[in-house]
């Protein structure tokens, strides 16, 4: 009796202890993914046919409220131009939404792309959503 004791006390330690890690395993942070939309802003046909600095520069003011207001929206997680490049490459928006065509309806609110300064490509991108990318609107800081 003693002999076949052993080894089912044996198995039931072993088991206690696998059990064990795999809930300990569990209770770790696994990495999260998420969709958001990447939009490449590349330089559109009206681009050389807009030449007013008065009235290219109104648009770019509406550039970049329409970014700011985005992004206060807890829309528009990272934007940004490119360097010199040999695509026709001028920027990029990080979108947080739900479909392509939520993230195009709110492209289309920019008055460059309006006007076809811009023309843009959008793609799926994934990113873990921490940092800038948490969803929801941005946290006001005190001033």
């Amino acid at each position: 009796m003693k002999k076949s004791l052993f080894p089912l006390v044996f198995l039931l330690c072993c088991t206690t202890v696998a059990n064990s890690q795999k809930d300990s395993i569990k209770t770790k942070d696994e990495p999260r993914v998420k969709q958001f939309w990447m939009v490449i802003l590349k330089t559109g046909p009206q681009d050389k046919t807009i030449t007013d600095s008065t009235q290219r520069s109104k648009l770019f003011a509406g550039h970049f409220s329409n970014m700011e207001k985005l992004y206060n929206d807890g829309l528009l997680k990272a934007a940004g131009p490119f360097g010199k490049n040999d695509f026709t490459w001028r920027g990029l928006f990080i979108m947080d939404c739900g479909t392509r065509e939520e993230a195009e309806s709110y492209v289309k609110t920019d008055p460059t792309v309006a006007a076809g300064v811009f023309i843009y490509d959008i793609v799926p991108w994934w990113s873990e959503p921490s940092g800038s990318f948490t969803p929801g609107k941005p946290e006001k800081k005190e001033k």
